[in-house]
């Protein structure tokens, strides 16, 4: 790994990619989505809750695991999703897929800093990155929070000005089938799920990060020294 400020922030922003990808990875399961979908009261005529779960399914394999083109079909063979609302999981697909690199990326990043760091400096030296990282992870979801719990809309809407392009994310709640099985309630009770995740994974790993810096640190090993003696 490289040394000094370059690598603390690789190790800083590698570990708040890490904690924010794992915090979004329980939320990608069907259970889930016919769980919030319930809460957020999402009915469409004619479908019933079997089709509902596979249609689910089938659009979760297709972002995730390239599975298909977002396809899916009714029992009767009536397609989905219309051109458009395919057009865009395409793109959203396209965007998860760039996150999931930078998650990936950065798991190696933390292996191969941990790996190397052997001495107890170098470790300590790791720790407090990854303190850093988890700590300005809380803070930003904090200040998200903050912005989204007053103006969701408008946190949305910025959200998908930075990732798509303009006229490809808006569609009609009364004919398009992608935003009635996903409104947005759905998109606000999860983003606040996983904001709440995040957050306290980043308090812990913060926390935990301190204790093994300074364990870490050459006080931590006199003192441990001295503890087996």
């Amino acid at each position: 790994m490289p040394g000094g400020r370059v690598g603390a922030w690789l190790i800083a922003t590698a570990t708040a990619l890490v904690l924010l990808g794992g915090s979004i990875l329980p939320f990608l399961t069907p259970a889930y989505v016919r769980l919030e979908q319930d809460r957020s009261g999402v009915y469409i005529e004619g479908y019933t809750p079997i089709d509902m779960d596979r249609i689910a399914s089938s659009l979760l394999g297709d972002l995730f695991l390239w599975q298909g083109d977002f396809a899916v079909s009714t029992a009767s063979g009536a397609p989905v999703l219309n051109d458009r609302e395919r057009a865009h999981m395409r793109d959203v697909r396209g965007v998860f897929a760039g996150f999931e690199l930078f998650v990936l990326a950065s798991v190696a990043v933390l292996a191969v800093a941990f790996r190397r760091e052997r001495d107890a400096d170098a470790r300590s030296t790791a720790w407090r990155a990854v303190g850093r990282g988890a700590r300005g992870l809380a803070i930003g979801l904090v200040v998200i929070g903050a912005f989204a719990a007053f103006a969701f809309d408008a946190a949305f809407e910025v959200f998908h000005r930075l990732f798509f392009s303009a006229g490809t994310y808006t569609f009609d709640p009364r004919t398009d089938h992608l935003v009635q099985l996903f409104p947005e309630q759905f998109w606000s009770d999860t983003t606040l799920a996983i904001g709440t995740l995040a957050l306290g994974a980043a308090i812990l790993t913060a926390w935990q990060a301190r204790r093994r810096a300074g364990a870490a640190g050459p006080l931590g090993m006199l003192a441990t020294s001295k503890a087996r003696t």
